[in-house]
């Protein structure tokens, strides 16, 4: 039995201990080690659509602050507003597609995707019903207003490779930022626009009611390499290469939270999803998310590497429709790295 000095200096030296821990941020993120600065902005552009469903599922189970960060998130009509954040310095991460990171180094910008949530863009497109009938192929779409969550987000990538492939410019076609929500759903019923290029659970709602008919659909992988001819990786988290010079911790805490999220969702059911996400992601019929997750499902990274083969495929997507995009002149190692998800899924196996 211990005299009550002895307990007195070991209790000493494990408070010392526990603050030593604390200080240096690894008492509550389970031996990490400390983030550079805990306190991060990302920026999303429509955090409600399934496209970003590990980045809501990570915020809500908890998973970042489990790495001692404190993440504000900040949604915005559509991934190409997102990334308008970043480059100003409003934000120090996007939860955006993977393809802007070629768009940005192709204007002499780098930034480099580090963790990947889906290996299928998850985009349908599709002609509102009471135009649906003079809509033979992708070329019909001329001179029609087309609705995307906003102009020059993957949305609108999406639509111009399509079109491009029928022969038509992207300018053959008027673009309507739409979001990707209630706004999206508004648009097509008040008769704003003739068709629409957007995620679930939107496309899906959509189209059980009847309001449109789906002329593409990239909403799993088969469709995927149906309508791209190969992988094409999506939704991702990027920065600048400064900030993850800088940040490494940051981004491996980052980079665990959304590979935790990424097998959560392998593993989860219905019932778990609608009590994780917030209500008003249901647009108010519990059944139609349901039915919309399940056409996505298999859209999503169980582990959050991002395949090289499908960098190649967004290349040369990109490079069909854009003529500033020279595929000779892009390094696509440096639009992305899997070294931070090798180590967070050897964490989390």
């Amino acid at each position: 039995m211990r005299s009550p000095e002895a307990r007195g200096v070991i209790g000493a030296i494990q408070l010392v201990v526990y603050l030593v821990l604390a200080l240096l941020g690894l008492a509550g993120a389970a031996g990490a080690p400390a983030a550079e600065k805990t306190h991060i902005s990302i920026a999303v552009g429509g955090k409600a659509g399934f496209y970003y469903l590990p980045l809501t599922l990570a915020e809500q189970l908890g998973y970042f602050k489990d790495e001692g960060l404190d993440v504000e998130i900040s949604d915005f009509a559509g991934g190409a507003k997102a990334l308008e954040a970043l480059v100003g310095g409003s934000a120090d991460v996007v939860s955006g597609a993977y393809e802007h990171t070629i768009d940005m180094q192709a204007k002499g910008q780098h930034i480099r995707a580090f963790v990947l949530m889906g290996r299928a863009p998850q985009i349908s497109i599709g002609v509102v019903s009471a135009k649906a009938g003079g809509v033979k192929s992708p070329r019909d779409l001329r001179g029609m207003r087309v609705g995307v969550s906003a102009p020059g987000s993957s949305t609108n990538m999406a639509l111009d490779y399509l079109i491009g492939q029928a022969g038509l410019k992207p300018s053959d076609v008027s673009i309507i930022g739409v979001g990707t929500s209630a706004g999206a759903l508004a648009a097509v019923r008040g008769g704003q626009i003739d068709a629409i290029s957007n995620v679930d659970p939107v496309m899906t709602m959509l189209e059980q009611r009847g309001e449109i008919k789906i002329i593409a659909d990239a909403r799993t992988e088969k469709g995927t390499e149906e309508l791209f001819g190969g992988p094409m990786p999506a939704a991702t988290l990027y920065a600048s290469e400064d900030f993850i010079r800088k940040n490494p911790h940051v981004i491996q805490g980052l980079t665990n939270a959304i590979v935790r999220a990424d097998r959560w969702l392998a593993k989860a059911g219905p019932s778990d999803l609608l009590k994780t996400v917030p209500e008003s992601y249901l647009l108010g019929d519990r059944a139609l998310y349901l039915a919309s997750f399940n056409k996505v499902r298999d859209a999503f990274s169980p582990d959050g590497l991002i395949p090289e083969q499908g960098t190649r495929t967004a290349l040369r997507v990109l490079a069909s429709f854009n003529p500033r995009i020279v595929p000779a002149d892009i390094k696509l190692d440096e639009t992305f790295t899997n070294a931070f998800v090798e180590k967070a899924d050897a964490r989390f196996p």
